[in-house]
Formats: C-alpha cells, sequence, structure tokens
C-alpha cells in the first residue's frame, strides 16, 4: 500500500540558479483545494518513468492552491532529476504524494537559526516565510559552492532586508574554503533551534559543530539515505510481525520491506530509499541497523522504530508492530 496520492499540474517551470529549476504544481482539478503543509514538508513525486521522488516545498505554508519544489540536475542522477529538467514539461499531470514532515519546525523557539547548503535552501526558504510570517526571530546562513549555484538568493535577500532578519552568505569559491560552522554558530544560543539541509558532508559538519558549541537543539534534513557499506545487507533474518501474526524469512540481499511485500504484507512505502518517512515502522524487539536518511542519533539510539525499505536487522530476529 503506498501513500496517499493526488493529481497534480505542472503550471509553471522556472530558472532558479545554475542546475536548478522550480516546479510549481496545481490541483489538476482547479476547485480543489491542496491539503495543507507545515514548514519542512516534503511530497514524493511519481514520474512517469517509473520512479518516486521526495523533494521538499519552498512556497509559504499557507498556499493552499499550489506546492512548488526546487530540483538540482544532481550529475549523480539515477533518472530522477534528470527526468524533471530534460522531460518534465508545463502542462502535464503528475501524481504526487500529500506533504509529508520529517524535518519539523519548533514555531514556539526562542530563536530559530537556519543553515542551508546548496539545493538545501529549499525546506529552510519554506521556513523562513514561515517564522517571518508569524513574527519569530529568526535568522540564515546560507552556504554554497558559488553565487551562481544558488537559488531563491534574491528572493531571500528582499524579505531579509524586509524584516530585519541577519542573512550571513557563503561562497566557497569567493570566501576560497567550505563554511566554518562553528564559527558561524557561535554564540546564538543554546536555547535556540538550529535547522540545516544540505549535502552530507555539510550535515556532518553541522550536527558536530552543534555538538562542539553545547546546543541540543539541532535538526537535520538529509537528500539521502545513509550509504549501505558492501556486506551490511549480507546478513538474513527473520521479521515476526506482531499485527499479522506472519512470520517472514529476509534473505541476505534483500530489503525487508520487499520481503513482506512478497509475504502477502502492504506495509505503506513510497521511495525505497530512507528518505520518504512512508515506511517508518515501529519495532517491538530487536538491534536495527540503521541507513535511513530521516531519523536523529537519538530516535536510532532508543531503537523504537525505523525505515524498512533500507534499514536492517543486525541479528536473526526482528519484532515489527505491523
Amino acid at each position: 500500500m503506498s501513500s496517499p496520492t493526488l493529481n497534480a499540474l505542472v503550471h509553471t517551470m522556472r530558472y532558479e540558479a545554475e542546475g536548478i529549476v522550480s516546479v510549481e504544481f496545481r490541483p489538476a482539478t482547479p476547485a480543489v483545494d491542496f491539503p495543507a503543509f507545515e514548514a519542512g514538508s516534503h511530497i514524493d513525486l511519481h514520474l512517469p518513468n517509473g520512479l518516486v521522488r521526495s523533494y521538499s516545498l519552498c512556497n509559504p505554508s499557507s498556499d493552499r492552491q499550489r506546492y512548488v519544489v526546487g530540483v538540482l540536475n544532481d550529475r549523480k542522477s539515477r533518472g530522477g532529476s534528470r527526468y524533471v529538467h530534460q522531460q518534465l514539461r508545463v502542462g502535464m499531470t503528475l501524481t504526487i504524494s500529500a506533504p509529508r514532515n520529517n524535518f519539523r519546525l519548533e514555531e514556539g523557539a526562542e530563536r530559530s537559526v537556519l543553515v542551508a547548503g546548496g539545493i538545501g535552501v529549499t525546506p529552510i526558504w519554506c521556513m523562513l516565510q514561515r517564522l517571518v510570517a508569524i513574527g519569530k526571530p529568526v535568522e540564515i546562513v546560507y552556504c554554497a559552492r558559488t553565487r551562481r549555484e544558488a537559488a531563491f538568493c534574491e528572493a531571500i535577500e528582499a524579505l531579509a532586508k524586509e524584516k530585519s532578519v541577519q542573512l550571513t552568505w557563503h561562497f566557497d569559491d569567493e570566501k576560497g574554503a567550505p563554511p566554518n560552522l562553528v564559527e558561524l554558530l557561535s554564540g546564538k544560543g543554546a536555547a535556540s533551534h538550529y535547522y540545516c539541509c544540505g549535502p552530507t558532508p555539510m550535515l556532518d559538519a553541522f550536527e558536530k559543530s552543534c555538538e562542539q558549541l553545547g546546543y541540543a537543539n539541532a535538526h537535520i534534513e538529509r537528500f539521502a539515505a545513509v550509504q549501505v557499506e558492501a556486506g551490511a545487507a549480507s546478513q538474513a533474518c527473520v521479521v515476526e510481525c506482531a499485527k499479522s501474526g506472519k512470520s517472514v524469512e529476509v534473505p541476505a540481499g534483500k530489503s525487508i520491506l520487499d520481503s513482506l511485500i512478497d509475504a502477502g504484507l502492504n506495509p505503506d512505502h513510497s521511495c525505497k530509499e530512507g528518505v520518504c518517512g512512508a515506511c517508518e515502522t515501529a519495532v517491538l524487539e530487536g538491534d536495527i541497523d540503521h541507513h535511513d536518511g530521516i531519523l536523529t542519533k537519538i530516535e536510532r539510539a532508543s531503537n523504537k522504530t525505523m525505515m524498512i525499505c533500507v534499514s536492517r536487522c543486525k541479528g536473526e530476529r526482528l519484532v515489527l508492530d505491523i
């Protein structure tokens, strides 16, 4: 079983920066409103080439008649972003998911500090618009390799100027080095909430910097699941399904999700890459080998939930609430 889906019209495609386009979707039936969403949410695009890819919403969360995503033409694309850039066209109709949020904004925070890395600006831009709209203190640090590869710069700069939001730019080619996040984030307060979306090296540096600075309220969103090392999926296991009463053997090299589907079960799922959150399942017993791009270190350590499309069992037995 997949998540509930919507029919969406590709209304507008716009060049935003080198290698980046924004895509605005509107309901295929004009009289219908899209479901409401919160800042930090994403939607899954069910592309005509059979792929499902997740993209963060970057328009104001108060919108009801449109969803806007930003898509980087990834040089390492496996067919998703390449399809959007080369074949998706205005006027086409796509199946999309309802919004899902794995990157929640704490609207009651004393202050929020938003850190964007490259195309990771998409949920950050949405968060900035929301925090400004509700009058909450916020500042933003926007990092990219070059200025020409940074999307939404003019809009972000205009909003920051109008609302007196502190905005810090860091372009690697102009600074001569990647951002030093300890320096950029120091002195901003342990009570503040910190958010970062960007490439994996930046997210790792962000987490280490927040830990070093004593910032406990650090939130990240990854573009992709953790890379599975060779041999990580080589161990077979048995998954006991508490609700259905089924016991399913998961052979080496096969995902828990696919094994459950083959056994006649219908767990919710979408991307099969560990980034959309649709297949998140409660764990009743067993140790998890996490490979998703969603759960925090604390959530992983709790051993209470897992993404069954990519994560594995460390032992020989796993009991899931399914």
